[in-house]
This record gives C-alpha cells, structure tokens and sequence, in this order.
C-alpha cells in the first residue's frame, strides 16, 4: 500500500492539510489521539468517515518511514 491510496492533500481540503482520503479528517489527528493515549478504536468512533484500513495504513506508512530513517542513520 502506498501513501496515496489512503492520504491526500489539496489547497481546497482543510487548508492543504494531510487528510484521510475521501474525508476532511487530518491525519495529525490520529496521532494526537494516539499520543494522548485513545485507542484506535476510540478514534473511529469519533471519525466514522475514516475507515480501520485508513488509519491501520497510515500507522504502517508511519513506521514504515521511521525504520528506513534510522536504518539510513545507522552505520
């Protein structure tokens, strides 16, 4: 899966911000929930248009960019 087919960003979208495709959700929510320490459970239920494979893709993407970074950093 790639970053497109669960995020996109357009200037007429939530002023350019990273959303959830197909939603005016931001992505930053969802690791502002997560941070807070909600579930993603909880964070559904408060975002019905975001869809469990959405926010599941994004948090992959999400770790998937950290382990290549520091996998880059590591000599």
């Amino acid at each position: 899966m790639n970053a497109a087919d669960v995020m996109s960003s357009s200037p007429d979208v939530v002023s350019g911000a990273v959303v959830f495709k197909g939603t005016r959700v931001p992505v930053d929510a969802l690791f502002e929930y997560l941070s807070a320490g909600s579930t993603l459970d909880e964070f559904l239920d408060d975002f019905p248009t975001v869809q469990r494979h959405q926010a599941e893709a994004v948090v992959s993407l999400a770790g998937d960019s950290v382990k290549r970074s520091f996998g880059t950093r590591a000599a």
